[in-house]
């Protein structure tokens, strides 16, 4: 395959410019994907190898952005588990959350090959793909996972009895998060077996607690995955949304990249992330709800900052929301490609 901006950029190479690609760019924002909601499910979406493809690679041809990342979603790993999973009108919601369980580890029922329907996905993406464009695999991170296993539903967004559960019942969590991280080590490589060319770990929730409870419980969680994926040469991009300072603990032995959220000003990510470990983000998406002088004058700012750092990557500070308008994440993508990165 030809060579990729990413995943030139990612190995450390010089480019041009900055690749850019989004967080949820598959599906939401976009028109044609619309269309296709109101013909199938977010089930069939997800489940039929045709149309996860179709989905997953929509962003490269109605945006233009520099890479496709798999259409599927973080949950799937509870399923994997033996946990039962709606997607209603209000969101994923779990049958019986692991909060209201005895010994909710016991009940567990670990099947990897409830999986297997996604990697046919892979396959089939990877064989339609534009020959220059790669393929991002993720999976969502042990902390973002077990929130939603131990609340059962993202209605309540911070998540209380999962954040109790943590700190009543740190014996049974860490057995859990062990439960998780196996899980999702396999998921990982097996998505690079089908054909993934970068992976990143979603950590959405990585705020909800201080940071030193997440080095002490799901830490090391991190450190497994990111091991399992970068052992197989694939480059690792780890997105701890929320994590604030604690990102300083992202070392070039854990990650090639992080995706920095919007909270947290880029020069002062640099300031705290070893100079090797590459910087992606931090667009705020509501950004894109402005008029497009005021996106365009936002944008200038990542041409110093890269003129100074080229070890980054445009993207957003978390995924796009339903309602911005498919014109100004288009804008964007076209001021990266057409700006004077160079000076």
């Amino acid at each position: 395959m030809q060579e990729s901006l990413l995943k030139n950029k990612l190995k450390g190479y010089s480019t041009e410019r900055p690749p850019v690609w989004f967080m949820r760019q598959a599906g939401r924002i976009l028109p044609n994907y619309q269309r296709l909601k109101e013909k199938y499910s977010f089930q069939e979406l997800m489940r039929e190898p045709e149309l996860a493809a179709k989905v997953t690679l929509m962003p490269v041809y109605d945006l233009g952005v520099d890479a496709a990342i798999l259409f599927s979603d973080i949950l799937v790993i509870p399923v994997a588990l033996g946990m039962d999973l709606s997607f209603t009108d209000h969101g994923p919601v779990f049958e019986k959350p692991l909060h209201q369980t005895t010994n909710p580890s016991r009940v567990l029922t670990p099947d990897a090959s409830k999986l297997d329907y996604i990697y046919r996905n892979i396959e089939t993406i990877v064989r339609l793909r534009p020959e220059n464009i790669p393929l991002i695999g993720f999976c969502g991170a042990p902390l973002t996972t077990l929130c939603y296993m131990l609340q059962g539903t993202a209605r309540t967004p911070n998540f209380p009895d999962a954040v109790k559960y943590l700190y009543t019942n740190k014996k049974d969590a860490r057995k859990l998060i062990d439960a998780i991280t196996e899980m999702s080590i396999i998921y990982a490589q097996n998505q690079i077996r089908a054909g993934v060319d970068i992976f990143q770990l979603f950590d959405t929730h990585a705020g909800l607690i201080p940071a030193e409870l997440y080095m002490e419980l799901f830490w090391p969680a991190i450190r497994r995955i990111s091991d399992a994926v970068r052992q197989m040469g694939v480059p690792f991009i780890f997105f701890p949304k929320g994590l604030g300072t604690g990102i300083r603990y992202i070392t070039s032995d854990v990650a090639d990249y992080v995706s920095i959220d919007w909270q947290m000003p880029l020069r002062h990510a640099r300031e705290l992330v070893q100079q090797e470990v590459g910087l992606q983000g931090n667009l705020d998406p509501r950004l894109l709800y402005a008029p497009k002088e005021e996106i365009l004058a936002t944008l200038k700012n990542y041409l110093p900052f890269y003129r100074e750092y080229p070890n980054l990557v445009i993207n957003l500070g978390h995924g796009f929301l339903p309602d911005i308008p498919y014109e100004n994440a288009r804008l964007v993508v076209e001021w990266v490609k057409s700006a004077n990165w160079s000076g």
